[in-house]
């Protein structure tokens, strides 16, 4: 227990939510309502008004993003605060966006009042847990990087192997033509571009060239290979 009470500012736009967590630190002397806040424009005024030590922050409030956007200021204002995300939210882009911000911790609406209460107290004590929903989006997330590098560095080499115009061919189509217009901008035979389409598809290993298509505008090949 600390000697003085850990400042609490709780910003949500839900007044249940709000007098819940209030009714939850009401009867722990080591903890301190000291503001509450019901939008994120308001969670940042509050916050350099009372100095909290640690803030409960929802998402999304007066917008989607009203908390994540408000811990982002309080952050860059104030970087020794502890903003503990505290929401419905499960997805992986909340997340993300949420920790690139500098949060300290993230928890579902769903945690039990002794659960937030051991989130603030570690918060304060600088002992915040990587929780196991975040140790699994972020394991996920690493997994899909390292696949889409190994993606990037196949798709890489096969395009050093394509012959100028076949490269070109690739990239029209990338665009969006079709394979008349490819032989009328490229002013050849329509045999000539199916021919060459064919060498790509044997190239790439695949049936079609909508997947390989598709391949490469996810891998955003042509706008990377336009910065080298």
């Amino acid at each position: 227990m600390t000697q003085q009470p850990i400042r609490i500012l709780i910003a949500d736009d839900m007044e249940a939510h709000l007098r819940r967590l209030e009714r939850t630190f009401a009867g722990h002397d080591d903890f301190a309502c000291v503001a509450r806040a019901s939008s994120g424009h308001d969670a940042v005024i509050q916050t350099a008004l009372h100095q909290p030590d640690v803030i409960l922050m929802d998402i999304e409030m007066e917008s989607q993003f009203a908390g994540i956007q408000a811990a982002k200021l309080i952050n860059e204002k104030y970087p020794q605060m502890k903003i503990i995300v505290l929401t419905v939210h499960k997805d992986e882009n909340f997340i993300f966006a949420a920790f690139q911000t500098g949060i300290t911790d993230y928890l579902l609406k769903t945690a039990t009042d002794v659960e937030v209460m051991e989130a603030v107290r570690a918060a304060y004590m600088n002992a915040s847990p990587i929780r196991p929903m975040i140790a699994e989006k972020i394991r996920e997330e690493f997994a899909r990087v390292k696949r889409a590098e190994n993606s990037l560095l196949t798709i890489i080499h096969i395009i050093s192997e394509l012959t100028p115009s076949e490269l070109q061919v690739l990239r029209l189509l990338c665009e969006g033509k079709k394979r008349k217009q490819i032989a009328e901008e490229r002013c050849v035979e329509y045999e000539t571009i199916k021919k060459q389409i064919n060498s790509i598809l044997k190239k790439f290993q695949m049936p079609d060239s909508a997947m390989v298509i598709q391949t490469i505008n996810d891998l955003r090949i042509f706008e990377v290979m336009k910065k080298l």
